[in-house]
């Protein structure tokens, strides 16, 4: 096979410290978005595949939770998917917030870096909030020192800049081999799991402090129908109060995140959604490792 239609394929981890805007990166990387996103930390729970196919070239890039110090069960299951998700890539794609010194959890994923010795770029991300520009070179010369990265690109997830350097970087250092997933694939999430995260995303949208990140979605009824979508779904929460917040008075407040999440849901499935939800009470579920196995957040890389 001559060296032009020989196919590559490579396995990309995207890591970094919360709220960097991995997942904005990956959804703009796919040109749809396959991760939610919001302003809040800790959006993002468990690994994502999202998949990039482009002439002869396949990249799997995996977008990891937000290193953390892990403070429950939920959190040190979180903290092993990402050792997982890097130890089996690649490649690793390290984002960084511009302007800003390495932070601790960019130092674990170096240190991990020097250890394993993998081809790695370094993706400062938020240049269209940095003012001062010139903000950026001590910040890429510190973290030369720490790791020979293969690229250090500047990007920004929002407008779109730099993120097809991210794409020609990692399709340089891919390796001759076939294709893994069929070339139309966006995605391993199934459309259940899609569901329940679009319903998550709102409830981080809508409600505040510590309720969303207490609070786990499972899906029980998924039907596609001639008109479209109908689902059922649990919401989990942590105690009696939090119930009652999500419900809001007279229901206002689970209308909402279910208007929303219709929407949002009807975007990517490109037909009408209808959705049925109930808010039930699973007092500290984020310590149990069965409810959290029950809930779908499986975490075995």
């Amino acid at each position: 096979m001559d060296e032009q239609n020989q196919t590559k394929f490579a396995f990309a981890c995207i890591t970094g410290a919360p709220n960097v805007g991995k997942s904005s990166i990956l959804n703009k990387i796919l040109g749809q978005k396959v991760a939610i996103v919001t302003p809040k930390p800790q959006t993002t729970r468990t690994t994502i595949l999202g998949i990039h196919t482009e002439g002869n070239t396949q990249i799997a890039f995996t977008d990891t939770p937000g290193l953390l110090l892990p403070k429950d069960a939920l959190s040190r299951n979180m903290v092993k998917s990402i050792q997982n998700a890097a130890s089996g890539s690649d490649i690793v794609i390290l984002v960084a917030e511009a302007g800003k010194k390495p932070k601790p959890a960019e130092l674990s994923v170096i240190e991990n870096l020097n250890k394993q010795k993998l081809p790695a770029i370094l993706v400062i991300n938020k240049i269209d909030l940095l003012k001062q520009k010139e903000r950026m070179i001590p910040q890429m010369d510190a973290f030369s020192k720490l790791y020979t990265f293969n690229e250090i690109l500047p990007v920004s997830a929002v407008s779109g800049d730099g993120v097809k350097d991210i794409l020609s970087a990692v399709s340089k250092l891919a390796k001759p081999g076939p294709f893994m997933y069929d070339s139309d694939e966006l995605t391993d999430q199934p459309e259940r799991v899609i569901c329940a995260e679009y319903i998550r995303e709102q409830i981080l949208n809508y409600m505040q402090q510590e309720i969303p990140h207490g609070v786990a979605v499972v899906i029980e009824r998924f039907e596609e129908t001639s008109e479209g979508i109908d689902a059922d779904a649990n919401i989990y929460c942590e105690r009696d109060s939090h119930k009652g917040m999500l419900i809001g008075k007279n229901g206002q407040m689970l209308k909402q995140i279910r208007k929303s999440a219709q929407s949002a849901l009807k975007d990517f499935f490109g037909v009408p959604v209808s959705l049925e939800l109930w808010v039930k009470v699973k007092p500290d579920w984020r310590e149990n490792e069965a409810l959290i196995k029950n809930f779908g957040l499986n975490f075995e890389g």
